[in-house]
């Protein structure tokens, strides 16, 4: 159970949508969800070659204000709940449990990352696979310390869709949004852990010199937006595989604004030559999904 001041329950009210019928070939999420507080209960348990997902908000602004960017982002939790309520069930036996929301109460963003981090830890615990709507990329650090702290012994691999590396060191706030990274390969240098790290969709005019040369001095393997198109589909695949074959885990996340602003208009950051949501990106996205080594997911 989670005992943390940030934590707030889920609400059952958010899952709607339309309804077809009630025979299992006609279900849509919302009629299936199960809506847990985990303040007060124990994740069901799961049985022999049954799967469980549990879905997790980190409603913060607090990352992108800091970061200089545009707020809102603590919504994206309620929004994804809402997009996603009438999509239909293609997990036959499977769990799909709505654990509620950490929140950056108060401005403090340490201690609503630390609380991320422990939610993490418990839900692979029991065995679930922790599935993460933000928020702002602040939801980064401490979604992928839960994973590191879950799987000490090891090799965790960080995939990133992004226009940005996120590579920034904190400042005289702080963390903020565009530092997860960079805190992450920190901890691993403390620890004796091995950092890896691939940025897929970075852009030139997004990301400083001085961000270049942080991702190049950590050893991070990234490769630009233009390699989502037909013409540089292969070196694409080629580079992906070599890193999942290089590590035993796999943290994923999605930043919206790795896509073109006519596909993400409310990103903070805005990119006019962001990636397309097309079938390259998805088959890119379906081989880490089907690689069997997904530790978490956020989008």
């Amino acid at each position: 159970m989670i005992r943390s001041p940030f934590y707030n329950a889920p609400v059952q009210d958010y899952w709607q949508g339309r309804t077809d019928g009630t025979d299992p070939d006609m279900l849509r999420w919302h009629q299936v969800v199960q809506c847990i507080d985990l303040g007060k209960e124990n994740l069901p348990a799961l049985q022999e070659e049954q799967k469980g997902i549990v879905l997790v908000g980190f409603a913060s602004d607090e990352g992108v204000r800091r970061n200089k960017g545009r707020v809102g982002a603590a919504q994206g939790p309620l929004v994804l709940r809402r997009s996603c309520a009438a999509f239909p069930v293609h997990f036959d036996g499977h769990l799909l449990i709505d654990g509620g929301d950490i929140n950056c109460t108060g401005g403090d963003l340490s201690g609503a990352q630390q609380a991320l981090a422990v939610t993490v830890k418990q839900i692979i615990e029991a065995g679930y696979l922790p599935v993460l709507f933000g928020g702002g990329h602040e939801i980064t650090y401490g979604h992928a310390s839960g994973i590191y702290d879950s799987y000490q012994q090891s090799a965790i691999g960080l995939i990133n869709f992004d226009a940005h590396f996120d590579l920034r060191q904190p400042g005289a706030e702080g963390a903020s949004s565009g530092t997860g990274f960079w805190q992450l390969a920190e901890d691993c240098r403390q620890t004796g852990r091995d950092f890896y790290y691939l940025a897929l969709g970075i852009q030139q005019n997004s990301n400083t010199r001085r961000l270049f040369d942080t991702a190049d001095a950590l050893g991070v393997m990234h490769l630009p937006g233009e390699y989502f198109h037909h013409l540089k589909r292969e070196s694409l695949f080629r580079n992906l595989h070599l890193f999942v074959d290089s590590v035993d885990k796999i943290y994923l996340t999605t930043c919206l604004d790795v896509f073109a602003a006519a596909f993400a208009p409310g990103v903070s950051a805005t990119a006019y030559n962001g990636i397309l949501p097309d079938a390259v990106f998805l088959e890119c996205y379906r081989e880490i999904l089907y690689s069997g080594k997904l530790g978490g997911g956020y989008r």
